[in-house]
């Protein structure tokens, strides 16, 4: 996926920490003092835990609380089919690119199989990721493992068995949420907008007991009081410890932990958060519950520090291996959540980062004038697509006149002497000559993600650091 910064600074300032503990009738024991450290300490943890299950319910809420399919929202079991590039009126989710149509669902597989069915693809590059409910990649279909040739799924939740069709594979999901976060290769030419058109209507997606026979959705029922405007980070951050830790544990139910998540299920058993069980607050001391007021905020701290402790290439944040199989380092996975939920695995797709220039400063449109300069034959190695793509601070595709947000590998660029060609990131025309190179720029802070998709695997490659982006410079 695809993701970014948003204003970090702002953050920073925003979530500075609260006292620990308030004025009570009486002074607490030492014991009390220790037991509250050690909740306080759990109870942090166990929101970084469950932070990417949040992240993940919400954001299908307000993806699916429509009563039809459209290219952007669909009801659950529905698919999405994206028709166009996004633009930057796009909100729902960010870091889109614009280089792919997405193609995507949100199933329950909780109670049932859902049948996916890809089309032939021949050459036409794609990648099906399958996401369950904690941002883990547990398969990913497509070009580079698959092949272009049709397909059908059996996606079954955890604890289901039973007998599937003979010609149907079977993908069993860790949890009873599943999001398809599909993309398909497009150049956004009219002639090509339809020929993946065709691909998406060949799409499909039917529950198990409707195999094989017509098939008509449910009517969805649409929530008519969820905020649809608000941007889910910001709804789970604004969230008390209370109801965090109530949704968390009703989420539990459907979405069960992993066995490696064991020491840490026994740790958040001490502040009474039990799979399979309901959250009640009332078990915690009246102390604890003073103590714990600081907990999202400590929680949120800490992601920002783990980003802001990642260290640069070039100035570009490179996240490592574990990136769409987050093992136990729940920090990462619960700090890649915030950025942007749908991370895929770096074997499909890597995404360097940044947000400032070569010497460390912010980028900033209204002050200043960048370059991006790819050597002669040093374009990203990819075996599918490269692109470079302008974000505002807030992570989404950033207006400008020639509605465009991305240079890529179809583009035609003007090269220097020596074969060089450098790209222009500024809020002005670099000039009429030079205006294929041009990625324009806000006029203010704003981000640039650089997509490899699948990266090549011998050297050079990013995927072992024989490759590095080169850094973005002042001009």
């Amino acid at each position: 996926m695809r993701r970014f910064f948003r204003n970090l600074g702002v953050l920073s300032s925003a979530l500075l920490l609260a006292p620990t503990f308030i004025a009570c009738n009486r002074q607490p024991s030492d014991n009390e003092k220790a037991g509250s450290e050690e909740t306080v300490s759990v109870a942090t943890e166990a929101y970084i835990y469950g932070f990417p299950l949040l992240i993940m319910d919400m954001t299908r809420k307000q993806t699916t609380n429509v009563d039809s399919a459209g290219p952007t929202r669909a009801p659950m079991g529905q698919l999405i089919r994206m028709r166009s590039y996004p633009t930057a009126e796009y909100r729902d989710v960010p870091g889109a690119n614009t280089d792919t149509l997405y193609t995507m669902v949100w199933l329950d597989v909780s109670k049932e199989p859902w049948i996916f069915s890809i089309p032939a693809m021949g050459d036409r590059y794609y990648m099906m990721p399958m996401l369950d409910a904690w941002t883990n990649v547990f398969q990913s279909p497509g070009t580079r493992t698959t092949g272009g040739k049709a397909q059908k799924y059996a996606i079954t939740g955890p604890g289901w068995s039973g007998t599937l069709p003979q010609d149907l594979t079977e993908y069993k999901s860790p949890t009873g949420l599943v999001w398809i976060l599909g993309r398909i290769y497009c150049t956004g030419t009219p002639q090509d907008y339809a020929k993946v058109h065709a691909l998406q209507d060949k799409f499909s997606v039917v529950p198990l007991r409707s195999y094989g026979k017509p098939y008509t959705p449910s009517p969805a029922q649409v929530d008519a009081g969820l905020d649809m405007k608000t941007p889910i980070p910001a709804q789970v951050q604004a969230l008390s410890l209370t109801d965090f830790f109530i949704y968390l544990a009703k989420l539990w139910k459907t979405n069960p932990p992993t066995a490696q998540d064991a020491p840490m299920v026994a740790r958040m058993a001490k502040i009474g958060l039990i799979p399979g069980q309901d959250f009640d607050a009332n078990k915690l001391s009246a102390y604890d519950k003073e103590a714990l007021n600081p907990v999202p905020k400590s929680g949120l701290m800490k992601m920002l520090k783990r980003v802001q402790e990642q260290q640069p290439t070039n100035g570009w944040l490179i996240f490592g291996s574990d990136v769409g199989h987050w093992g136990t380092d729940y920090l990462l996975r619960a700090t890649t959540a915030w950025l942007g939920p749908g991370w895929n695995l770096p074997a499909d797709a890597v995404y360097p980062l940044s947000k400032k220039d070569a010497n460390g400063n912010d980028f900033n449109g209204a002050d200043d004038k960048y370059e991006l300069r790819f050597a002669k034959g040093q374009f990203p190695p990819v075996k599918g697509f490269w692109s470079v793509t302008m974000y505002d601070e807030n992570n989404f595709l950033a207006a400008n006149s020639l509605n465009r947000y991305t240079l890529s590998q179809r583009d035609k660029f003007v090269s220097n002497h020596d074969g060089s060609v450098d790209l222009y990131l500024q809020s002005d025309s670099p000039g009429k000559s030079n205006e294929a190179n041009w990625l324009p720029a806000p006029k203010g802070k704003f981000g640039v993600m650089l997509r490899l998709y699948w990266p090549k695997e011998t050297p050079p490659s990013i995927l072992d650091g024989t490759w590095k982006p080169p850094a973005i410079s002042e001009r």
